[in-house]
């Protein structure tokens, strides 16, 4: 088995990771839009802190401004999320019930051995290191917690490495299978060996 097809896997599965991350932008971006027609409501409220201001006016609309950007934040940070648990969902359930994921299917890799929590611990290792510390980095960002998104973003950059590296050493074993206790195995030796052991038992 070549690192060549557990990159190649790698980068599959990763693809229908970005794709879902560019549904969840266009909708996170919809949502945001819609606050327009929101406006109303929100004009209101800061129509009556405006009567209520005693003359401060600048006050009175940066409630408004402020009420506008605490839910277009809340859109990113859920749209976030939900990038995370889809993307572990998606891992688990595929090496619970087949023990490979789709780019690891077309590869012809599969992950062993296959069990619920082996497939949940390599599961979760495996969306760390790809996507949910970068999220946290993003949310942060976003957020205006602009050194602290930084030194995240260093520690998802090194977490993504630790995992990925060791695939090109002798054993070919990601972090997320030293932590989970599996293997990725070739397919089609697998069949083999196990059609030899057949022939000569």
């Amino acid at each position: 088995m070549s690192a060549f097809r557990r990159a190649t896997a790698w980068s599959v599965d990763f693809a229908l990771v970005v794709a879902l991350a560019s549904l969840l932008a266009v909708l996170t971006f919809n949502r945001m839009s819609a606050l327009v027609t929101d406006v109303p409501e929100l004009a209101a409220r800061g129509g009556f802190d405006l009567l209520t201001s005693r003359g401060d006016v600048l006050d009175a609309s940066a409630g408004l401004g402020t009420s506008l950007w605490d839910r277009s934040v809340g859109y990113v940070q859920q749209a976030f999320g939900l990038l995370v648990v889809a993307a572990f969902l998606y891992q688990w359930a595929c090496l619970a019930l087949a023990g490979r994921t789709a780019g690891k299917a077309l590869t012809g890799l599969k992950v062993t051995p296959r069990t619920p929590r082996r497939a949940a611990l390599r599961a979760a290792v495996t969306t760390a290191t790809d996507v949910a510390v970068y999220a946290v980095a993003c949310v942060l960002l976003v957020e205006g917690e602009i050194v602290l998104s930084v030194l995240v973003w260093l520690v998802a950059v090194a977490l993504f490495l630790l995992n990925a590296l060791p695939v090109l050493g002798g054993r070919r074993r990601s972090l997320a299978d030293r932590v989970a206790g599996t293997s990725v195995a070739s397919v089609e030796l697998s069949r083999f060996a196990a059609t030899r052991r057949v022939g000569t038992s």
